[in-house]
């Protein structure tokens, strides 16, 4: 059911926009005391921090409540919350060999909660493991996802489904590459 409804977000935004832009719009649906389907948050998203992304909801249980409180706002780091999801986007953009140099190492990992036992040291600091189960569509742009011993080429509309294993994105193209996630808490692998 997940698995649907994220395909079916994907391809209506990949279908509507594949430009980049500073903002994304947000609609949040929910219902009214009279239990009439409302929208509960219509706005526009921008993209912030030094590596530009902004988290559209946040669940903190499975199965997850629904709230009419705007879940999206709050500090978290690279992890969903244990037993729950993130649903956010994210901008790479290009990286030069020099910048790519001067980077500490474990520089994302160092913002996961609870990374799972197994798995290698990671050898590149924008490589991570997380405990988790992510969905991610190429929405614009093209990027390398290195793995621990081999890197994958992605375009716009490719897809991975990532099962707690060390990754890092690493764009070496001339345009900035933007990538719709959906993470889920998952068991220890």
């Amino acid at each position: 059911m997940i698995r649907a409804i994220f395909y079916s977000m994907a391809i209506v935004v990949l279908a509507c926009s594949t430009a980049v832009a500073d903002d994304i719009r947000r609609v949040v649906t929910g219902l009214d005391d009279n239990n009439h389907a409302v929208v509960l948050y219509d706005s526009r998203v921008p993209l912030t921090g030094p590596l530009p992304s902004a988290n559209f909801w946040i669940a903190d249980s499975h199965p997850p409540s629904l709230s009419k409180e705007d879940t999206a706002n709050r500090p978290i780091g690279v992890s969903p919350p244990d037993n729950g999801t993130k649903f956010r986007v994210v901008e790479f953009p290009p990286l030069d060999a020099e910048t790519e140099a001067k980077m500490p190492p474990e520089m994302i990992m160092k913002g996961v909660n609870h990374p799972p036992a197994k798995g290698l040291a990671v050898k590149h600091p924008m490589m991570h493991r997380t405990r988790s189960l992510d969905y991610a569509v190429i929405l614009s742009g093209e990027i390398d996802m290195m793995l621990d011993d081999t890197s994958v080429h992605l375009k716009p509309g490719d897809t991975v489904v990532q099962q707690a294993t060390n990754h890092g994105w690493v764009n070496h193209g001339t345009q900035p590459c933007r990538i719709l996630f959906v993470l889920m808490d998952s068991k220890e692998p």
